[in-house]
């Protein structure tokens, strides 16, 4: 996956997990990505935006994951201003991606395919009860949006995940994958 190298810096600290979910992605035949809570990914520089590695970058290395595999990343942020970011980013793969500025639990239950690959990120985990119960309540509805083979990964382990994690492993998801910061279930 020689596009993903162009993220393999010591900053990403997400990195390795990403380069695991699309290696599994791959061998799975994923097509369908969903994303809540789109990575901002910039840094003002006097005119010039770049990357801010801090912010994760989820979304540009979905947006480029769905290009190398022809599939669709779904991206979804309550913020038009995250989106507007994302997009700045992502303008490469437009053809890839479909913004939704929406409260992600409405997206997700108003989700009309099947997932193959969701990644719950959406609300800043500085308010840890309330980020814990957006993940969980997510992880409920879209649960039945999942094929059999999809991956879950849920970020901010330890804060967001608290809830979900839980309800994942006693819906007969297991872990497959973990990181610091990141956790990658599937059934």
């Amino acid at each position: 996956m020689k596009f993903l190298e162009k993220f393999n810096n010591k900053k990403n600290i997400r990195f390795e997990m990403f380069k695991r979910v699309f290696e599994i992605s791959i061998q799975r035949k994923h097509k369908v990505i969903v994303e809540t809570g789109t990575s901002r990914g910039k840094i003002k520089f006097f005119f010039i935006k770049k990357y801010n590695w801090k912010d994760g970058m989820s979304t540009i290395m979905f947006a480029n994951f769905a290009k190398h595999i022809g599939g669709e990343l779904h991206t979804c942020d309550i913020s038009k201003e995250n989106i507007k970011s994302a997009k700045y980013f992502t303008k490469l793969y437009d053809k890839y991606v479909s913004y939704y500025v929406e409260d992600s639990i409405l997206f997700l239950n108003n989700f009309n395919k099947r997932i193959d690959l969701l990644y719950l990120d959406s609300v800043d985990g500085h308010n840890v009860d309330l980020a814990s119960k957006h993940q969980f309540t997510e992880a409920q509805v879209s649960i039945k949006k999942l094929n059999q083979n999809s991956l879950i990964l849920l970020d901010d382990k330890g804060s967001k995940t608290r809830l979900s994690f839980s309800f994942l492993l006693n819906e007969g998801f297991k872990v497959i994958y973990e990181t610091r910061y990141q956790i990658l279930l599937s059934k």
